[in-house]
């Protein structure tokens, strides 16, 4: 009897797995390629606040914890695993505070007026930033200050970077330096609308020219690209690209996107121990992205003086929490599943629109807001969203496709969105990668790749029993990528993706 109903349990489990594990069939157009994903679509943000970079990336050639010129061990080996393509640096809204010259030579302490009027050493400056990206492998992108700062004060931090000769050129070398380095993209200014100065576009689009005029390197030139406007407000954005010389002086223009749980600044909603409501929330938000790129793009190629190629630069984005405590450094938050979760749908929503978003960075890389990394003192943890870049680095170069199947449908509440986001694409060297996510907290969704042809698929997943599973310090492999297997169906292969999983595959052919 015993057995008997063991085994009526059990069946009775199946059945209900089966009703909840729907199934889509996925199909691929290779003949008809999207574009090229960019590898700094997958770029990082490195803001001077709170625990960021002092301790975290920055800690000084005479601390305890290991180090390489400053730079701790640790923390750049991690870094180094993800194959970072592109690093936007000093901000922000602080970078529209930052004198170049504090941060060379005699180093000079300042109040960090941006975040919160704690000290700013100076000690990580334009020397740190550009060895840290040259031994990363990473291109830069300089944020220069147009609030606090003037055009020739932008102009010589300029030819200190990139001069071969001149007297900023000997200033850099005295500084220890002998060779210049480059600067590969360059913003001018930084959400204007906002803590950039709030002034208007028409004021901005005439200061955003004059800085540009005379923001000039030795040798090849960077990209330069525009402050836009944030998800809301995309009329500053096209007010901007109507300036008569704008088409001349840019090669593409930013937009800022968050996820916040509840959509209200004021109270934003937790970083862990939340609710069901909140995660489909934060995962809704995230979803806005597709829309926002979309309508970003329109606005773009309305203005026919533009050249094909100019850009979407999405340059911050990323989910944003209430802090746990009060005595929580700035912008530190803790990082869960959901992350994991919202990096992924973001991914494969840059992917589908290949042609036109140039870059992207993740708010941001250490400590603050959406980060890979949290340290405290010589402890150091990845997150989830770290794992979720680094199964995605195939895609870094490849060439995006046209999907298409059903997505199915995740509700709670009053909300229901998509369940699940795939995006496909061939690596250089001809390999077929799928990345694919079920944001459903309930139910897994399985998706039938026997149209795709291949033999079999090997790959990763990423997931975890609870929603707001995350790594610690004391239990840093909770949440840790695992080797992911497909199942034979009646026509072919079946990937079964469980709730809240993210899993990329490559095909064997």
């Amino acid at each position: 009897m015993i057995r008997l109903a063991t085994l009526a349990a059990t069946l009775a489990a199946l059945t209900i797995c089966a009703t909840a594990d729907a199934q889509t069939r996925l199909t691929i157009d290779r003949s008809s390629p999207i574009g090229t994903i960019e590898p700094e679509v997958y770029g990082q943000f490195l803001e001077h606040l709170g625990a960021q970079p002092y301790g975290s990336i920055w800690v000084g050639e005479d601390s305890d914890i290991p180090n390489t010129d400053g730079i701790r061990d640790d923390v750049f080996a991690a870094l180094d695993a993800l194959n970072i393509p592109v690093i936007r640096w000093p901000g922000g809204c602080y970078s529209d505070r930052y004198q170049w010259r504090d941060g060379i030579g005699e180093r000079a302490v300042r109040t960090n007026a941006a975040w919160g009027g704690t000290v700013e050493p100076n000690t990580f400056g334009s020397h740190e930033f550009f060895n840290l990206a040259e031994r990363l492998g990473a291109k830069t992108y300089l944020n220069i200050n147009i609030g606090t700062g003037t055009p020739k004060e932008a102009a010589d931090w300029l030819e200190y970077i990139t001069a071969t000769k001149g007297d900023r050129a000997n200033e850099r070398r005295a500084n220890g330096r002998e060779n210049p380095w480059t600067i590969d993209y360059l913003a001018i200014g930084n959400e204007t609308w906002g803590c950039g100065g709030h002034v208007t576009a028409d004021y901005y689009a005439d200061t955003y020219a004059l800085y540009a005029s005379f923001a000039k390197t030795e040798g090849e030139q960077p990209a330069r690209i525009i402050s836009g406007s944030h998800d809301e407000n995309i009329e500053y954005s096209d007010t901007i690209l109507d300036h008569p010389y704008i088409a001349s002086l840019a090669e593409g223009i930013s937009v800022h996107v968050y996820s916040l749980p509840t959509g209200d600044w004021g109270a934003k909603g937790a970083a862990t121990g939340f609710p069901e409501a909140e995660w489909i929330s934060t995962i809704d938000r995230a979803l806005r992205m597709e829309g926002v790129i979309t309508d970003q793009v329109a606005m773009i190629e309305k203005h026919e003086d533009l050249s094909e190629d100019f850009g979407l630069y999405v340059d911050e984005w990323g989910t944003w929490y209430d802090p746990a405590t009060e005595d929580t450094p700035a912008l530190y938050q803790q990082n869960s599943m959901r992350d994991a979760v919202v990096a992924a749908l973001n991914f494969n929503i840059f992917h589908t629109h290949a042609e036109r978003v140039k870059m992207t960075n993740i708010a941001q890389m250490v400590n603050v807001l959406q980060a890979m990394i949290l340290t405290d003192g010589a402890e150091m943890v990845l997150t989830p969203t770290y794992h979720a870049f680094e199964m995605y680095k195939p895609f870094q170069g490849a060439t995006a496709l046209p999907v298409s199947y059903d997505a199915g449908a995740y509700s709670h509440g009053d909300r229901s969105i998509p369940a699940i986001s795939i995006s496909a694409a061939e690596t250089p060297d001809g390999n077929l990668i799928v990345g694919l996510v079920n944001a459903d907290a309930s139910a897994s969704h399985s998706v039938d790749l026997g149209a795709l042809g291949a033999s079999g698929f090997e790959g990763r997943i990423l997931t975890a029993d609870e929603m707001d599973a995350h790594n610690t310090f004391s239990a840093p492999d909770t949440v840790m990528p695992e080797p992911f297997s497909v199942r034979s169906g009646n026509n072919g292969l079946i990937a079964t993706l469980p709730p809240r999983s993210v899993v990329v595959l490559k095909a064997i052919e």
